[in-house]
């Protein structure tokens, strides 16, 4: 399902079941953002959803001898940042899937394929895909190893509220957080803290 306010945010790189990682121009850089959801159309009523969470730009060889230049002129940063050949990469976790228009927050069947077109979700595709079920997706951004649990899962909170336009869905989402980690002190008080810096 496409949405009108769809932006498309880069091309998919590799991927697998759990998570995939998809690439764009640094002119493209302003679209995605740490937790935010994403999704991978594949056709035929099928999408993948996930949260990026981590953007990282690797350096190339110019790059390594700029960086030891005394003086850079805003010309060939400006350059560089423009015509850059190596990709801005984000790092994105699997959450769930679309497949004739009914969200599941299970992993999907099938990861998306390279050079699929990766999309920034609007606040419809926000309250659609986080009004699914009873917050099931939750456990694969817990059990994630390598990303900031806390810092992720608070501000895909943040986000989502503010899509949602109500403190109900906040307050859900949060006792929810609470009982699953419940036998885990360490992590509930690492996302707690994180959830406080942002309400």
């Amino acid at each position: 399902m496409q949405s009108k306010d769809s932006i498309e945010i880069g091309r998919l790189l590799r991927s697998g079941t759990t998570g995939f990682v998809a690439g764009c121009s640094v002119s493209q850089l302003d679209a995605p953002v740490f937790g935010g959801l994403v999704r991978a159309p594949l056709g035929n009523g099928y999408q993948v959803y996930g949260l990026i969470y981590d953007i990282h730009i690797d350096d190339d060889g110019l790059v390594r001898q700029l960086v030891t230049s005394d003086n850079v002129s805003p010309e060939v940063i400006a350059d560089n940042r423009e015509r850059r050949i190596v990709p801005v990469e984000m790092s994105v976790l699997t959450v769930g899937y679309e497949e004739s228009g009914k969200v599941s927050h299970l992993l999907p069947p099938r990861p998306p394929l390279s050079l699929d077109v990766i999309y920034k979700c609007c606040d419809d595709d926000l309250i659609r895909f986080t009004g699914a079920g009873r917050f099931g997706y939750f456990r694969h951004i817990l059990r994630a190893q390598d990303a900031p649990i806390g810092e992720m899962l608070a501000t895909h909170v943040q986000q989502a509220a503010q899509a949602h336009k109500n403190a109900e869905w906040q307050d859900k989402a949060v006792k929810e957080i609470i009982t699953l980690l419940r036998d885990d002190y360490p992590t509930l008080m690492s996302v707690l803290g994180a959830l406080g810096e942002t309400v």
